[in-house]
């Protein structure tokens, strides 16, 4: 016989038990990401100011701030936020971040 889904809301508690090693793999694997990209070579063309690490290093700052609605932050933080159509792409996929994103540091130092 089949269990009968869990009651919503789930409790604090019952979200941790049920999701935790599943997110726990997430956090080692960005984890392991970031070890693999300090060890490669800086000679490809790539550096630590690449838009999609800048991007990155953003979001995991703001998953720590402690602040609600964080899956949306991080969204708008590595979308594109312009409205108006461009001419062409310029390349054939997505990136999965804006690379017009600045994190805090940067706009500050623009603003004073």
């Amino acid at each position: 016989m089949p269990s009968s889904p869990p009651k919503l809301p789930l409790s604090r508690s019952a979200v941790v038990d049920r999701y935790f090693l599943e997110h726990r793999a997430k956090v080692l694997d960005l984890a392991a990401f970031l070890d693999r990209v300090d060890r490669a070579k800086p000679t490809d063309g790539g550096s630590a100011d690449d838009f999609r690490l800048v991007s990155l290093r953003g979001a995991i700052m703001l998953l720590l701030d402690g602040e609600p609605e964080r899956a949306k932050r991080i969204l708008d933080l590595m979308s594109d936020p312009s409205t108006e159509p461009i001419a062409a792409a310029p390349m054939k996929g997505a990136t999965g971040a804006w690379d017009g994103f600045k994190p805090a540091s940067a706009r500050d130092g623009e603003n004073g």
